[in-house]
């Protein structure tokens, strides 16, 4: 790899950041609302699997007393 110097390097990374696509104020808002609704879903799978799991494990223990 070439070592360059740093004036040419921080040209090269304006020259790549300038590349870059900034997503929108609204693409951004819709993404965010998008993850905070998956994790509300994937939460409320988990609490039912591990509800599930506590059930059965405490209906398992109580057939022995």
């Amino acid at each position: 790899m070439a070592k360059v110097n740093p004036g040419a390097f921080i040209r090269q990374v304006r020259q790549e950041a300038s590349k870059v696509t900034w997503p929108t104020r609204k693409e951004t808002m819709v993404t965010t609302g998008m993850v905070f609704v998956m994790v509300f879903l994937a939460s409320m799978f988990f609490f039912a699997v591990d509800f599930g799991i506590q059930s059965a494990v405490k209906a398992i223990l109580t057939l022995g007393s």
